[in-house]
């Protein structure tokens, strides 16, 4: 079980490792990496522009039990909503936010799925 585990967190920390890269590359600066507040977590918060934007990565060594995305569940949306709001107080923040999901499926090469906008 404890393999299972470690491996699971190093699926998890890889994809969040080729998130930020990604983020990076098509410009945004990544201001945080695993924000927590509470009990709830944001992988990456990044900055566009004038736009905040709260990252959620979800990794998975493969498709078989379904698109990484899909485990984006809604007590995961508004956990993130309100580590979201944590971060905006404590920070000042007063322009305009968004919600993505990055989804990797690694593999020979990786899959990077970039939904922007993903809930509110």
């Amino acid at each position: 079980m404890a393999k299972t585990r470690v491996s699971h967190l190093s699926t998890g920390s890889q994809g969040e490792d080729q998130a930020a890269a990604y983020l990076r590359e098509q410009g945004y600066d990544v201001l945080r990496r695993n924000y927590r507040t509470g009990k709830a977590e944001v992988d990456i918060i990044a900055q566009k522009g004038g736009i905040l934007v709260f990252v959620e990565v979800k990794t998975r060594a493969n498709d078989v039990y379904g698109f990484p995305e899909e485990a984006v569940s809604a007590r995961k949306q508004q956990m993130l909503l309100n580590a979201a709001d944590a971060y905006i107080s404590e920070t000042g923040w007063q322009h305009d936010i968004r919600f993505d999901i990055i989804s990797i499926t690694l593999g020979k090469p990786p899959e990077l799925f970039h939904i922007e906008d993903a809930f509110h």
